[in-house]
């Protein structure tokens, strides 16, 4: 059975200057770094035939000395190119294509294995030509000739080298923004400027911050949770929240003028395990949890005072993307056959498909002509969040895995520590929604957990 992922974005170019790139596919190595070279025997047709070499030491060698040539299958010049490359006992098909939009072009990537080899082959190249598909898109643009004017936003990314990080830097790129990621140490794989801080104090770092047009900073910087609940790890999560957040919060201070637009990342974790409580933007905090209460509440708290015209707390939900951490755990304990419920299953997850995150950041940045946020606290999660039991049975569903026994608690706490990781992460769990985003009348693209998994899951 064939599987096909889709990733798409929104480039702010004219059609013809991306398929000048996109079109040529001995340039694929130029904006995919997955991809080390493309050598096309002949011109760009229908028939061609090439080979191209994945990026790695293992699978550049066998790759390169048992691979036959990929051929061009479709061509549709300015909105069409698909290749095929024949796999043992089965093919892979990667196609892209470009659709016309109001200020720009839509690109969409698919990926396509088929044949008896199918599962092999996806687990062994999808995860190199897929990962960090977004910033392949940022590299593509600039290559385009995207560039951005006087009056383009200015974004600067605190923990822009994190997962969420890549994906907002590489989203605002490719929308025509001008994007500096903070960062204690330089990436030259990444395709955005960056400055070097230590994340605890003001330095030479601050003159990111001095733009003659607007300027926002994004703060996702902190330390990742899936760790064990140590005294040592919980004061390190607080930590590394609490002290990048002031190192901000002072910098700004500095400015003759204030930030125009500032997001403050948070976590809907901040109400800890909830229970049936429903919470939105107005719920109060519970008292004397050490985490993540304990962790959420000084981090945003660290944000009193700061700098700017306009803010906003982002107390996001669990973020599902393709590549991002959460998903992909739970993908594999699924297909491992450990897909039943956790626990007693009841506990709340919420939750908020990638592409919907991006939209809320970009309105809280005042990107969204159609929507205008109010300063202040801001859940980012959908309308409808799903119990731990029904998000594992949507996963089998998706993932054609049949019913699974339930993980019991005491089975999950031994598998977290073997994991290094906590089992409050998946016994746990809260009734998150938006009052804010309904009031300013904020649509989801993926409102339903189906819709979500049917977008990110192959299919």
């Amino acid at each position: 059975m064939a599987r096909t992922t889709t990733y798409t974005q929104f480039i702010a170019l004219p059609t013809e200057d991306v398929w000048r790139v996109l079109g040529d596919p001995d340039r694929w190595p130029e904006w995919n770094a997955a991809v080390t070279s493309v050598r096309l025997h002949g011109v760009v047709a229908v028939g061609a035939t090439g080979d191209y070499l994945p990026r790695g030491r293992v699978l550049e060698a066998v790759h390169g000395r048992t691979a036959p040539p990929f051929v061009i299958t479709v061509l549709v010049p300015g909105h069409e190119l698909a290749l095929e490359q024949p796999e043992p006992a089965g093919r892979m098909r990667m196609s892209w294509t470009l659709t016309p939009r109001d200020g720009g072009t839509e690109v969409t990537q698919r990926l396509t294995f088929s044949g008896v080899s199918a599962p092999i082959a996806r687990a062994v190249v999808a995860p190199q030509l897929e990962t960090d598909a977004r910033v392949c898109f940022a590299r593509l643009a600039q290559l385009a000739g995207i560039a951005p004017d006087a009056s383009a936003l200015h974004a600067v990314i605190a923990g822009g080298t994190g997962a969420l990080g890549k994906q907002i830097a590489a989203d605002l790129t490719c929308r025509g923004h001008r994007v500096t990621i903070l960062t204690r140490r330089r990436d030259p794989e990444l395709p955005f400027a960056q400055a070097e801080w230590d994340g605890r104090s003001v330095g030479e770092w601050v003159g990111v911050l001095k733009n003659s047009g607007p300027t926002a900073v994004i703060n996702l910087a902190g330390k990742l949770v899936d760790c064990r609940p140590t005294r040592r790890n919980i004061d390190e999560l607080r930590r590394s929240r609490v002290d990048s957040t002031r190192a901000l919060v002072d910098a700004a201070a500095t400015l003759d003028a204030p930030i125009d637009y500032w997001v403050q990342a948070g976590t809907t974790a901040i109400w800890s395990d909830a229970g049936e409580i429903r919470c939105t933007e107005t719920t109060p905090l519970p008292v004397g949890l050490p985490q993540m209460t304990g962790v959420a509440e000084p981090w945003e708290r660290a944000f009193d005072g700061a700098n700017a015209l306009h803010s906003t707390i982002l107390r996001t939900s669990i973020v599902l993307d393709a590549q991002a951490p959460a998903l992909r755990r739970l993908g594999q304990l699924t297909k491992a056959g450990l897909g039943g419920r956790v626990g007693s299953g009841k506990q709340w997850f919420s939750w908020i498909h990638i592409a919907d995150w991006l939209a809320i950041v970009r309105a809280a940045l005042g990107l969204d002509p159609e929507v205008t946020l109010p300063n202040g606290i801001l859940v980012a999660a959908t309308d409808f969040p799903v119990r731990n039991r029904e998000l594992m049975t949507a996963l089998r569903r998706h993932l054609h895995r049949p019913p699974a026994p339930p993980t019991p608690a005491a089975l999950l706490a031994v598998g977290a520590i073997l994991l290094r990781s906590d089992p409050a992460l998946g016994l746990t769990g809260r009734h998150a929604t938006s009052t804010v985003l309904r009031e300013v009348g904020f649509r989801f693209q993926y409102p339903s957990l189906d819709e979500a998994l049917s977008d990110l899951l192959p299919r």
